[in-house]
């Protein structure tokens, strides 16, 4: 991956093509080269509780991940503590890199996600892997909790 975490890269032509296309959007809307270099390398990675590595990981590993590779900010590893450390926000309000909350088998906060831009979220996925979804998923969203953005000094 390009530059240093946090620090902003151009994205490379053909991945801009991709994610462009598949979430709706111009070329010059995938800005964040490191974020979708990031996605690209583990799409489709295969969702094994409590991996994070290229063999299988979870929803929390590839978010705290993400969070350091991208952005160089260092998350607490499960998803009940992540939650921890976010300001809360409305879902209009979402911006690319802030997390996502589900609620899923009755338990709060037992998965989590990445807002990209236009409704889409990458996640990990228990049945399908690293993927990208809509945050408006009929299936998804009814288990929709919470969302915001990682406060930088709750974790430093």
């Amino acid at each position: 991956m390009k530059g240093k975490p946090g620090e902003m890269v151009k994205a490379d032509k053909s991945i801009a093509e991709k994610y462009s296309e598949k979430m709706g959007v111009s070329k010059s809307d995938i800005q964040n080269g490191r974020l979708y270099a990031f996605i690209e390398d583990w799409y489709g990675t295969p969702y094994h509780f409590g991996g994070q590595d290229k063999s299988g990981i979870d929803c929390s590993g590839f978010v705290q991940l993400l969070q350091q590779q991208v952005y160089g900010i260092v998350l607490p590893r499960m998803t009940s503590q992540q939650v921890g450390v976010i300001k809360r926000k409305y879902e209009e309000q979402l911006q690319e890199g802030d997390l996502v909350f589900w609620d899923y088998d009755g338990k709060k906060f037992s998965h989590v996600g990445v807002y990209l831009q236009n409704d889409y979220v990458v996640h990990a996925s228990t049945s399908k892997g690293v993927v990208i979804i809509k945050l408006h998923d009929p299936y998804t969203y009814k288990y929709f909790s919470r969302c915001g953005s990682v406060i930088a000094s709750a974790v430093e």
